[in-house]
C-alpha cells in the first residue's frame, strides 16, 4: 500500500502551509508513530475531522522548528506504519467539498526506505554468466584461429588431405598478424574485412579445384572454366532431375555465402583479439615468425612435407601464370589453326584407299584404359573384348589396336571428339570454340570433301541444335530427337546404344545409296553415374524404345551407385561391356564386306574409377572384312584383335588423323 493511504489528511481549515525554510521538524516520538511517518514521508496527511487529530496539528505547527537529526528514519520503528494503515481505514472519507486534491504518486518526494536496495538486473548472458562467457571467448577465437588456418593451408586436391597438412606453420597467417598488429582501429576493420573476403574466394577456388582434379584430373581454369557450369547443371538435371538440380545450385550458392561470411567473421576476430594486446601479440607473432624461419632453413619437414609453408603465395602464382598462359595460348592457337597439312588437298587427292567402303567411326563413352588394365574392372570387360573378338572372326572380320593418349580425362568428351577428328590439341574451351569457328580440315571432313561419300552423324547426346555439325562436314546431323526414341531415359544417357545404332540402321546404313556412307556416331550408354544400365535386346524386339521401360525401373538408382567407388567401378565395367557389345553385335549383324569400324574411347572415366594416378590413354580399334585395309596400317605396330597389349604404341590423339590420311593414299598439301 502507497505511503498516501498511511498517513492522516488535515482538513483544509486546519492545513498550515509553512515556507520550505520553516517547515516544522518533528522529533521522533514513540507517542506520535502516525505523524513521524507521515513528516517522513514529505505528504500532506488526509483530511480528518477528529479532534485529536487537529490538536496535534496545531501543536505541530507551534513548535519552533528544529533540525532533524540523519539517524531519524532509522530509529522510527517500522510497524509505525500498520497503526496509520488502519486508522484510515476505519475513517469515512471526506466530502468532495471538503476533500483535498492527492498528489500524484509520482510527484512524491524521494523518502529513505526501509527495504535494502536490491542491484540492477544484468542485460547480457555474458555478465551472469562471466565464466562460461570467458570460455566460449577462448573457443571462438580458437576455432577462428582454426579456421583462417585451415582456409591457408588447404590444398585442392582429395589425396593431398593428410593429418601432417594441416600442422605446418602458414607464413601468410604470420605477415597478416604483423600488419593487423599496427593498424589503428578503422584501417584494421577494413583489412581483416577484405583479408577475410580473400580467404572465403581462395576456399571456394580450391573447392573446384577439388571437384575439377577429381572428375577432368586438372585443376579449374578461371578464365576458360566458368562456361563448364552450364554444362554441369544440364547434366545434374538429366540425373538427378530438375527438383534435386534446384536443391543443388541453392546449397552451392549458400554454401558459398557462408564460406564468404564466416571467414570474414574469422579474420575479424583474431585481429581483435591481437588488437587487445598489442604487446603480447607481437611477442607471439615474433616467437612464431622465428620458429618459421628456423624450419624453412633448416628444412624440416614433418612426413615428408615442409614445416614452413607458403601455400597460399604458391596457389596464388601458379593461378596468375595459368592465366597469363591461357591469355598467350589463345593467341598462339589461333596461328595454329590455320596450319593444315591437307588444308589444300584436293578431294580426288584424299582418302583414295577407302572409296567404295561404308566407314563408321564410333566414340564409346569413358573408354579408356583403365577399363582393360584395372584389377578391379578388366577381367570383365577383357572377357568380353575376347568374346566379341572371336564372333568378329566367324562373321569374316578383322581386328588391329592401339593406345591413343586423350586431350581430355574424365569428362569434357567434345574436346576428345574434336582432337582426333581435327588433329590438333584441342585441351580447352577455348581452344575448342577457336577451332569449330574456323575451317580446319577434319577427318569427318576430308571424306565430305571428296564427294564420293554420304557423310551422317548420330548424336543421341545432343539434345539442341548443334551447329558445329558443319564444322565436322556432316550432310546430316541426327540427334536425339530425331531418332525417333520412345523409350525412358538411362540417367545422363538419352537412350541405350544399342536403339542408337538400331535407328542409324533404318535412318541411313539399311536404306539404298547412291554413294558410300561415313558416319560419326556417340554411344552414350557407358556415361556417368553408370546407373540405371540398359541391357540387350534382340534387335528386332528393339522397336521404338518402349521395350526398355521395364529394364529402365528395374535397374539401380544413381545415387546408390555414384557416391560409392567399389559400385562405381563395377557399374562402370558393365557399361563398357555393355557398349561394346552392341557395337560389335551391330557390325557382325548388319556389316558387310564394305564396312570399316573405327571405334575408340573419348577419354579415361573420372578419377573415382580411373584412380588419381591414372593416364589419359583410351585404346582404339580399326574392324574390317577387307584385308587390305588392315594390311594398310601393318607399320603402326597394332595389337591383332580388340584388346591392345600393354606395350603396344600409344600416341597423342591429335596426330591420328594425319597418320590416317597418309595411311589411306591421301596426298599432303598444306594450307598457306
Amino acid at each position: 500500500m502507497s505511503s498516501t493511504t498511511n498517513s492522516p489528511q488535515l482538513s483544509d481549515t486546519d492545513r498550515t502551509t509553512p515556507d520550505k525554510d520553516e517547515t516544522p521538524e518533528v522529533p521522533p516520538s514513540a507517542e506520535t508513530p502516525d505523524d513521524v511517518v507521515a513528516e517522513a514521508s514529505g505528504e500532506d496527511s488526509a483530511a480528518d475531522e477528529s479532534p485529536a487529530a487537529s490538536k496535534i496539528t496545531a501543536e505541530v505547527a507551534a513548535e519552533p522548528a528544529e533540525p532533524i537529526e540523519a539517524d531519524t528514519e532509522e530509529k522510527a520503528p517500522a510497524e509505525c506504519a500498520e497503526p496509520a494503515e488502519a486508522a484510515t481505514d476505519e475513517k469515512a472519507p471526506a466530502s468532495d467539498a471538503e476533500a483535498p486534491e492527492e498528489a500524484p504518486a509520482d510527484a512524491t518526494p524521494d523518502a529513505p526506505s526501509d527495504a535494502p536496495e536490491e542491484p540492477a538486473t544484468p542485460r547480457r548472458w555474458r555478465d551472469r554468466n562471466p565464466i562460461a562467457a570467458r570460455y566460449v571467448g577462448w573457443t571462438i577465437t580458437a576455432l577462428s584461429l582454426g579456421l583462417v588456418c585451415f582456409a591457408l593451408l588447404m590444398p585442392t586436391s582429395m589425396e593431398a588431405f593428410r593429418p601432417g597438412i594441416f600442422v605446418r606453420i602458414p607464413v601468410e597467417a604470420i605477415l597478416g598478424a604483423g600488419v593487423l598488429i599496427f593498424l589503428p582501429r578503422k584501417p584494421r576493420m577494413v583489412a581483416a574485412t577484405l583479408a577475410g573476403l580473400g580467404l572465403g574466394v581462395l576456399t571456394v577456388l580450391n573447392l573446384l579445384d577439388i571437384g575439377f582434379n577429381m572428375f577432368l584430373g586438372r585443376g579449374f581454369n578461371v578464365v576458360l572454366d566458368w562456361v563448364l557450369f552450364d554444362d554441369t547443371k544440364a547434366y545434374l538435371e538429366d540425373s538427378m532431375g530438375s527438383a534435386g538440380t534446384i536443391a543443388a545450385v541453392i546449397g552451392v550458392v549458400v554454401l558459398i555465402i557462408v564460406l564468404l561470411a564466416v571467414m570474414t567473421l574469422a579474420v575479424l576476430r583474431v585481429s581483435n583479439v591481437l588488437a587487445r594486446d598489442r604487446d603480447k601479440a607481437t611477442r607471439t607473432t615474433v616467437l612464431i615468425g622465428t620458429a618459421w624461419v628456423t624450419c624453412a632453413a633448416l628444412g624440416l619437414q614433418l612426413a615428408g612435407t615442409p614445416l614452413a609453408a607458403r601455400s597460399t603465395f604458391a596457389l596464388v602464382e601458379d593461378r596468375a601464370k595459368r592465366v597469363r598462359a591461357t591469355i598467350k595460348d589463345e593467341a598462339a592457337f589461333a596461328k595454329e589453326a590455320k596450319k593444315d597439312k591437307f588444308g589444300n588437298t584436293p578431294g580426288d587427292q584424299l582418302l583414295t584407299d577407302l572409296r567404295g567402303k561404308d566407314v563408321i567411326f564410333t566414340f564409346i563413352e569413358s573408354y579408356g584404359r583403365s577399363a582393360i588394365e584395372d584389377d578391379d574392372i578388366a577381367p570383365g570387360v577383357n572377357a568380353t573384348l575376347t568374346a566379341k573378338n572371336e564372333e568378329l572372326t566367324k562373321a569374316g572380320f578383322a581386328a588391329k589396336s592401339g593406345w591413343l593418349k586423350s586431350s581430355t580425362y574424365g569428362g569434357n568428351s567434345w574436346l576428345g571428339h574434336s582432337t582426333f577428328l581435327s588433329g590438333l590439341w584441342i585441351n580447352n574451351q577455348n581452344r575448342y570454340r577457336v577451332v569449330t569457328a574456323g575451317e580446319h580440315l577434319t577427318l569427318t571432313g576430308a571424306f565430305q570433301r571428296t564427294g564420293d561419300w554420304r557423310t551422317v552423324g548420330v548424336m543421341p547426346g545432343v539434345q539442341k541444335n548443334w551447329p558445329e555439325g558443319k564444322f565436322y562436314g556432316l550432310d546430316q546431323v541426327y540427334d536425339s530427337r530425331e531418332l525417333g526414341y520412345k523409350g525412358p531415359k538411362f540417367s545422363w544417357s538419352t537412350m541405350p546404344d544399342q536403339y542408337a545404332l538400331k535407328a542409324f540402321e533404318q535412318l541411313e546404313h539399311g536404306k539404298k545409296q547412291d554413294k558410300p556412307l561415313m558416319s560419326q556416331i556417340i554411344l552414350t550408354s557407358s556415361h556417368q553415374p553408370w546407373a540405371p544400365l540398359p541391357e540387350t535386346v534382340p534387335w528386332d524386339q528393339v522397336g521404338d524404345g518402349s521395350v526398355y521401360k521395364d529394364i529402365q525401373k528395374a535397374g539401380k538408382k544413381p545415387g546408390d551407385v555414384f557416391y560409392d567407388s567399389e559400385k562405381a567401378k563395377e557399374e562402370y565395367g558393365k557399361s563398357i561391356q555393355y557398349s561394346v557389345t552392341s557395337l560389335i553385335d551391330y557390325v557382325t549383324k548388319y556389316g558387310s564386306k564394305d564396312t570399316v569400324l573405327v571405334f575408340l574411347g573419348d577419354h579415361q572415366p573420372m578419377a573415382k574409377v580411373s584412380g588419381s594416378k591414372a593416364s589419359r590413354d583410351v585404346p582404339i580399334s580399326i574392324v574390317a572384312q577387307d584385308k587390305s585395309v588392315l594390311s594398310k596400317i601393318d607399320d603402326w605396330n597394332w595389337t591383332d584383335g580388340l584388346k591392345p597389349d600393354t606395350d603396344a604404341p600409344v600416341w597423342r590423339m591429335d596426330s591420328f588423323r594425319d597418320r590416317f590420311l597418309t595411311a589411306y593414299g591421301s596426298q599432303p598439301n598444306p594450307s598457306k
